[in-house]
């Protein structure tokens, strides 16, 4: 199941309310060209499955975009949410729609704004994550990813002691993003993971788990379920969605379990990861040109470690003197900023909402 409902604020302006990051063409193909992060996590997805064994779950008003950027996604495969009530309503709609289909559906939850390199290393983490769930049926397996850094932008899952599968530990803990001298403890320990927010268990396990740590959302759920496919399930999901609790995932369902001994584990990725939810890390899957990261047409003159972005082929954007700063330009809007304030480009567009409505949004 791929995950795909986000709208992407940080990557604002270009990405939109109603174009958000997963659906625009920013991955550089070699030789030119680009594809989405959508369909990216699709084509690496088929890398473990067939095409007709992978699901998506979207916001309803990306439905025909979705559709469009996967050709090969079977029509009864898209799930789509008629608003935003946060991952654990998403994992457990879609969990719900799988289960009733296949009661002992095995699934894996990914998201669609990664990229991964090599794809081979993550299809054999994924392949290993099914057999810890052979080994344990009852257990939750989140996918951790090996550290490279101390970075402060990831929450972190600790390992405890070894399983029987070779590549996967018991979860010890949870750990919220931390400060760099914590984030470098962790990364000098050697006993913590990136956590990736990709997991693996029985559709039905996490059903169970969010009957027992969320019940209104499990009795909402089943109620969509237990209407008949079609319209009526429509209806049912408009009426019963919007009035569930708005959490994540983690806090609904992993947290608590891994309470429990050895019903958390975490299986080791290590691969080349990059979360693309900012512009810095947007940039590092652009061309460098003259030490700046780039997108468009531009010309840069002493001015270095900047991100410059155009989706307008015609419009030049040219630099003189700057550095460290993100250059964005739209047909519709222009955005500068220092590399260092990028993570406030959500607290920006918030402010422009409350000055000109949904306009720019």
């Amino acid at each position: 199941m791929i995950m795909a409902g986000g709208s992407g604020t940080r990557l604002w302006p270009l990405s939109r309310a109603e174009r958000p990051k997963q659906l625009l063409d920013v991955v550089a193909e070699p030789g030119g060209g680009a594809h989405s992060l959508l369909a990216e996590a699709f084509t690496r997805l088929e890398a473990v499955l067939p095409a007709e064994r992978i699901w998506v779950c979207t916001a309803a008003r990306y439905g025909e975009q979705v559709r469009a950027a996967l050709p090969r996604l079977r029509a009864d495969r898209l799930v789509l949410e008629p608003v935003a009530r946060d991952t654990a309503n998403a994992v457990g709609l879609t969990a719900a729609l799988v289960a009733d289909a296949d009661p002992d559906a095995e699934l894996a939850v990914v998201s669609a704004d990664h990229v991964i390199r090599p794809v081979e290393r993550f299809a054999d983490a994924l392949r290993t994550a099914y057999d810890a769930l052979a080994a344990r049926p009852r257990s939750l397996v989140t996918l951790g990813i090996r550290p490279t850094s101390p970075a402060t932008g990831f929450g972190y899952v600790r390992r405890g002691g070894p399983t029987e599968v070779p590549g996967v530990a018991e979860a010890a803990a949870f750990v919220e993003k931390p400060d760099r001298s914590t984030a470098e403890e962790y990364l000098a320990s050697g006993e913590y993971l990136w956590n990736s927010g990709m997991f693996v268990w029985r559709a039905r396990t996490v059903l169970d788990a969010l009957a027992e740590h969320l019940p209104e959302s499990a009795a909402g759920l089943a109620r969509v379920v237990a209407a008949p496919a079609g319209e009526r399930r429509t209806a049912v999901l408009a009426e019963v969605f919007p009035t569930l609790p708005k959490i994540s995932v983690d806090y609904a369902v992993l947290e608590p379990a891994a309470r429990e001994p050895g019903r958390v584990l975490v299986a080791d990725l290590d691969v080349d990861w990059l979360d693309v939810g900012s512009w810095p890390a947007l940039a590092q899957t652009l061309e460098t040109a003259g030490g700046n990261a780039v997108r468009g047409l531009s010309v840069a003159l002493d001015a270095a470690g900047n991100i410059v972005f155009s989706d307008d082929p015609e419009h030049l954007v040219a630099l003189v003197g700057l550095r460290d700063s993100v250059v964005v330009h739209t047909a519709d809007v222009t955005m500068v900023c220092p590399v260092s304030d990028a993570e406030r480009v959500k607290q920006l567009l918030a402010e422009i909402e409350a000055r000109h409505g949904s306009r720019f949004s």
